[in-house]
């Protein structure tokens, strides 16, 4: 990684060279009117500088660089995200060389009074409410509103300070009164581009298909989060929540990442993933599950914040009080938003959190923390172009237009393999299912009886099951061979089920009898798929009363929360059985 900044810096030079005087007939375009250098100084800042950085058109004249300000606890990766984007980056050290017509930051640093440029502060979450005293030297001003953050040497370091709310300047006069002049209110323009979103949902990237409603799990950083305070919730969720009616995603602030590592996060995380939980890598994808979701379970992060913001329901594992401004909007959201009690019922608690859901309650909150939402982009970008004026640079007449968020690509693990499966059924052949998925180690206590996959490695699960299904259409061995040696190796099964195509199993019944299903669909809709697991679940829960096994042909609905499929029954020779 140490060598990426040096070859950054040999190809922005390069580039550089290319727009010199006396070479202008290499250009396809008007050489820059002006040059504009992003300052990154962790991840979290970078994401979000680079959004901002995108309100500067380039076809109005304006040149891009950025540079990463040494010095932060959580600038690993930092390099190698740059560089993957593609834009002209410059080492520290050549930044300070140069000057700029303006340097841009989602984040202060004293450090930063090196730069030869204005410079122009934004914040990096939704406002300023976290206390860290290794940057700001005390308890009582938050980050990015502290005088050791914000002055030199009786100089106010920033020549602009945007903020989200003007009472965020009411605070600055109290911690830095000298910096107070320079504050300006601009909105949040990465939640002007969350509410842009809405339309896209971006649900079927996340697993909410089929009936299943999201569920994200969102932390922050440091021992008052709900990771710190509670590092088994998302795999007590994953195992709690029904999987045929919720899928379950996390997003981790990106210091989580730095400080901890990918491989450590997801070897952390690696029991919940196998039970289905997706995490959101820490660059980009958060905004989406913030769209996404219909649950939130979360802490005092910026993106819980938003998420409530978003009217998602909200409910806090964490409220992180410990470490907040107590006149910040985010301490006022901890106090008041609703609690989730890790150790409790979390799937009840989650269906009595929707049916009270308000979001009336919390827009006072909201309010106080984001204002001017829809012109957040417009202001940006007039104030940024203000000290461009004298290069020539107009401010566009159009306001900006905030595109949709990228889709979220989660990093995830094949489908889990064992269920634990409750249920019930009526005399009309309806199946009411839900099936929780095991975790060696987690589960200590059936609930009812289990159902697994031939994929399962764990020594007694198959042995102990009532189900066993091959989820594999295209298998070597012949589903008829393959649930006749089944039956003979398990004798504890009652159910065998192999994977014919997407909506065809056969199924082998305790005893021997033998039966095709198949999903039923209405005239002009596509056929359901048909997952072999939760069939012969049904099956199982369907055959409590042995003389029912004759009514199979009549045909069952499996139903999983709202979600409801009719599967047909035949058995060869039958009618039912033509394709």
């Amino acid at each position: 990684m140490s060598s990426v900044p040096s070859l950054l810096s040999r190809t922005s030079a390069r580039f550089r060279r290319a727009v010199r005087p006396g070479h202008d007939r290499w250009n396809t375009w008007d050489p820059p009117k002006a040059e504009v250098l992003g300052v990154a100084r962790t991840l979290t800042s970078a994401t979000r500088l680079v959004d901002v950085m995108h309100l500067l058109r380039t076809e109005d004249g304006i040149d891009k660089y950025f540079t990463v300000n040494p010095g932060s606890a959580f600038a690993d990766g930092l390099d190698a995200y740059l560089a993957g984007l593609g834009v002209q980056v410059l080492s520290w050290k050549e930044a300070t060389r140069r000057s700029f017509d303006l340097a841009v930051s989602c984040s202060v640093h004293p450090s930063m009074r090196r730069l030869d440029a204005p410079l122009m502060v934004l914040p990096h979450g939704a406002g300023y409410n976290r206390l860290v005293t290794e940057s700001t030297g005390d308890t009582l001003a938050p980050a990015g509103l502290s005088r050791r953050e914000l002055m030199w040497r009786g100089k106010v370091v920033p020549e602009a300070i945007g903020v989200s709310h003007r009472s965020q300047i009411d605070r600055l006069a109290e911690t830095c009164p000298e910096a107070a002049p320079y504050a300006l209110a601009v909105g949040d323009w990465c939640f002007q581009r969350i509410t842009a979103s809405m339309a896209h949902r971006y649900r079927s990237r996340l697993g909410a298909v089929d009936g299943r409603r999201l569920v994200v799990v969102h932390s922050t950083w440091s021992r008052h989060s709900l990771l710190g305070r509670h590092p088994e919730l998302p795999l007590r969720l994953v195992t709690s929540l029904p999987a045929d009616e919720f899928a379950v995603a996390a997003v981790f602030h990106p210091n989580v990442w730095a400080r901890h590592t990918r491989p450590g996060v997801l070897e952390r995380l690696g029991a919940a993933m196998d039970a289905g939980l997706m995490i959101i890598p820490p660059q980009e994808g958060w905004r989406a599950a913030v769209v996404a979701s219909d649950w939130v379970v979360g802490d005092h992060g910026s993106t819980t914040f938003y998420s409530a913001a978003a009217d998602r329901v909200t409910v806090l594992a964490a409220t992180g009080l410990d470490e907040l401004d107590p006149a910040s909007p985010a301490a006022a959201f901890g106090r008041g938003a609703p609690r989730l009690d890790p150790d409790g019922d979390v799937y009840a608690q989650l269906l009595a959190a929707a049916r009270g859901h308000d979001p009336a309650e919390l827009r006072p909150v909201v309010d106080r923390q984001l204002a001017s939402v829809d012109t957040s982009g417009e202001v940006t970008r007039a104030r940024m172009y203000g000290f461009l004026a004298g290069r020539g640079v107009v401010v566009p007449t159009a306001a900006p237009q905030p595109l949709p968020v990228p889709a979220p690509e989660p990093v995830r693990r094949t489908a889990a393999t064992a269920y634990d499966v409750t249920g019930a059924y009526d005399a009309r052949g309806t199946v009411d299912l839900q099936r929780r998925p095991l975790v060696a180690g987690h589960h200590t206590e059936a609930l009812g009886f289990y159902a697994v996959t031939t994929e399962e490695s764990h020594p007694h699960w198959p042995h102990a099951a009532e189900v066993l299904a091959r989820t594999a259409a295209d298998a070597e061995v012949a589903a008829l061979d393959w649930v006749a040696d089944a039956a003979v190796r398990y004798e504890n099964l009652n159910v065998l089920v192999a994977r014919l195509d997407e909506s065809r199993c056969l199924v082998r019944l305790r005893g021997g009898r033998r039966l095709e299903a198949r999903t039923e669909r209405s005239w002009g809709a596509r056929r359901p798929s048909l997952d072999p697991v939760l069939l012969g679940s049904a099956v199982n829960l369907w055959m409590t009363e042995a003389e029912r096994a004759e009514d199979l042909t009549d045909g069952l609905t499996l139903c999983t929360g709202e979600w409801r499929i009719q599967v047909a029954f035949s058995e060869q020779g039958s009618l039912g059985g033509r394709p």
